[in-house]
C-alpha cells in the first residue's frame, strides 16, 4: 500500500525562497507560506509580475523581497533557506512572441542559479514546469510517463522546450549533486490576481463577457482544457512538496471543457450579453489538454475543491475591481 503524505502543520521556523515572487501563482504560492509561519523571501525582476502582488505580500512581517533577474544572478544569502521554488517564468501566449528569449534565460540560466543555491544551501528543490511538455499529446489524458509531442522550432517552443531542459536540469541535480529536488508539471490554472490581458482563455473570456463583447473562440472551439482554481493548485504544489518523489508529478484539475462550451458557461456564469465569434486557429495549439492525477492522488489525499462556476465569479470580480 502506497504511504501517504504527512504535511506540516506549520512551517514556523523555515524559510522559503520563491523565484518570481511577484507573478500570478508565485504571489499565492508566497501567501500561502507565510500564512503557515515561514519565513518567505521573494525574488522577480517584474518582467510580468506586478508590484500590487508584492505589496499584499509585505504586508506579512515575514517576508523579504529582492528585485533581480534570476537568469542573471542571485542576491546574496547569508541565512540557511530550506527550500527553494522556482516558479519564475512568464507562461502566457503573449509572452512567447514578445519575450522569447527572456522566458528561455529564466528556465536555462535561471533555473541553473537556482539549482546552485538549494545545492549551497542544502534546500530542498522544486521546479515548476507545465503540462505544455507533452506539447500536442497523441495521449490523452496526460500521464507524466509520456514523453510528449513538441515542436521544437514553433511558436511555442520557448517555452515549451527550455521548460523541458529545466526538468533535465533539475533531474541531474538530483542524480549528481543529491539535491533534494521535485518536479510540478502545472496545467491550466486562473483566478484573482492573474493578469487580465495575458492572452490566456479565461481572462479573454471573462473579460469580453463583462464588456460585453464577442467571446473570441480560435479554431472550432472543440480543443479542450482542463481549468484548475489557483487555490487547488497551491494545494497540490504543496503536497508535492512534502512528497519523497523526485519524479515529475502532473498538478491541476481533471475537469475537461471544450473551449466553446467555457465560453458557453462564461456568459452564462456571468448573465452576459456576448456572443461567441470564431476565428482562425493559431499553429501548435493543443487538440487535448486533461492531467491524469493518478499518481499524485495515490500518495495525498489532494482533490480540486473550487467549483468551475464559483472560480469564474471570483475571477471576474477580481477584473472588475481592476476596471
Amino acid at each position: 500500500m502506497t504511504q501517504k503524505i504527512q504535511l506540516p502543520k506549520t512551517l514556523e521556523g523555515k524559510t522559503i525562497l520563491i523565484a518570481g515572487a511577484a507573478g500570478f501563482v508565485p504571489g499565492h504560492v508566497a501567501e500561502f507560506y507565510l500564512n503557515m509561519g515561514a519565513k518567505v523571501i521573494g525574488l522577480d525582476n517584474f518582467i510580468t509580475g506586478t508590484q500590487s502582488t508584492i505589496d499584499i505580500l509585505s504586508r506579512f512581517e515575514k517576508f523579504e523581497f529582492h528585485q533581480c533577474d534570476v537568469g542573471v544572478s542571485l542576491p546574496i544569502i547569508d541565512e540557511k533557506i530550506d527550500f527553494v521554488l522556482s516558479l519564475a517564468s512568464p507562461a502566457s501566449p503573449i509572452d512567447f512572441s514578445e519575450i522569447p528569449m527572456e522566458i528561455m534565460r529564466v528556465n536555462t540560466y535561471g533555473t541553473w542559479n537556482l539549482l546552485e543555491l538549494a545545492k549551497e544551501k542544502g534546500a530542498r528543490f522544486l521546479e515548476a514546469s507545465t503540462s505544455e511538455v507533452y506539447g500536442d499529446p497523441e495521449i490523452h489524458p496526460q500521464v507524466e510517463s509520456y514523453y510528449g509531442n513538441v515542436n521544437t522550432v514553433g511558436p511555442r517552443s520557448c517555452y515549451d522546450e527550455s521548460k523541458r531542459f529545466a526538468e533535465t536540469l533539475t533531474h541531474n541535480f538530483n542524480l549528481k549533486y543529491n539535491v533534494d529536488t521535485r518536479i510540478i508539471r502545472i496545467f491550466n490554472t486562473y483566478g484573482p490576481r492573474m493578469r487580465p490581458n495575458d492572452g490566456r482563455v479565461i481572462p479573454n473570456f471573462i473579460n469580453q463577457a463583462i464588456e460585453g463583447k464577442d467571446l473570441t473562440v480560435y479554431g472550432d472551439g472543440t480543443q479542450t482544457r482542463s481549468f484548475c482554481y489557483v487555490d487547488d493548485l497551491v494545494c497540490s504544489i504543496h503536497n508535492v512538496l512534502f512528497s519523497n518523489d523526485h519524479t515529475p508529478f502532473n498538478c491541476g484539475n481533471p475537469d475537461e471543457y471544450s473551449i466553446k462550451d467555457c465560453a458557453e458557461h462564461v456568459i452564462k456564469f456571468l448573465d452576459s450579453p456576448s456572443k461567441i465569434s470564431y476565428l482562425p486557429i493559431g499553429k501548435d495549439d493543443p487538440k487535448v489538454r486533461r492531467p491524469n492525477l493518478s499518481k499524485l492522488q495515490a500518495i495525498s489525499d489532494y482533490k480540486p475543491m473550487m467549483g468551475f462556476e464559483e472560480g469564474i465569479k471570483r475571477t471576474a470580480e477580481y477584473f472588475k475591481s481592476l476596471k
